[in-house]
């Protein structure tokens, strides 16, 4: 075992460090989800010629969208210090890096999902209308389910980016894995605690990459069925 290597009292705090990780990115993770799903149906729904269609809109949110992605994460984290103590009372701790976490991941999730969708065929959107289903059955019924593959693989590839994030916000009093790396194994010199956390974090990323690829292939091969069966 990897902790058999390390003083007791290092592996308690390695530990403590992976729940922090987890915690954040976990609950970044749901939230990113539950904001970025809708922000990446309306990208979709509101563009020119689909069934949303408000040009000005979707050109006002696509730009908030690419301005929050193209700021540095650190950068990021800084700029909106005032936002993180209004949410959270603090600027310092797990919970205080749940915020621009967020915040970062949620317009990455938008546009992967975004993607997605705009992979779906038109055609089906064309039936489902001359059936008279409302833009809302549309999303729900067709949109959503027929791009669900490529949605969950985007999930993956944002829990992935942040899980870089989270080690990153542990350099700036986030905690976690970052946090513990930088100041047992940078700071203190202390080659071995560095080398587990790169360890556990290269667990973390493979694992999850695992899952979701095999998530996305059941929910793509359920699908499948489906249009068989239909």
């Amino acid at each position: 075992m990897l902790f058999d290597l390390l003083p007791p009292a290092l592996a308690g705090l390695i530990l403590e460090s992976l729940k922090q990780t987890a915690t954040m990115v976990v609950v970044a993770a749901l939230l990113s989800t539950l904001i970025g799903l809708p922000l990446g149906i309306l990208l979709v729904a509101t563009e020119p010629g689909h069934i949303l269609e408000r040009p000005v809109f979707n050109r006002v949110i696509g730009t908030v969208v690419n301005l929050v992605r193209s700021t540095p994460f650190i950068i990021l984290m800084v700029a909106i210090i005032p936002f993180t103590r209004l949410i959270v009372g603090t600027t310092v701790g797990t919970w205080a890096a749940v915020v621009p976490l967020t915040v970062a991941i949620t317009p990455l999730f938008a546009r992967l999902a975004e993607a997605a969708m705009r992979e779906v065929d038109r055609g089906l959107i064309e039936a489902a209308e001359s059936m008279g289903a409302t833009p809302f059955q549309i999303i729900t019924k067709v949109l959503v389910p027929e791009a669900l593959p490529g949605i969950v693989a985007g999930q993956t590839v944002t829990l992935v980016s942040l899980i870089g994030y989270s080690a990153m916000a542990g350099t700036v009093g986030g905690g976690g894995l970052g946090d513990l790396g930088i100041r047992f194994g940078y700071q203190r010199f202390m080659p071995e605690v560095m080398l587990a956390v790169v360890i556990i974090l290269v667990v973390i990323v493979q694992s999850v990459q695992v899952l979701g690829d095999w998530a996305a292939r059941a929910v793509n091969h359920r699908i499948a069925r489906r249009r068989k069966l239909a």
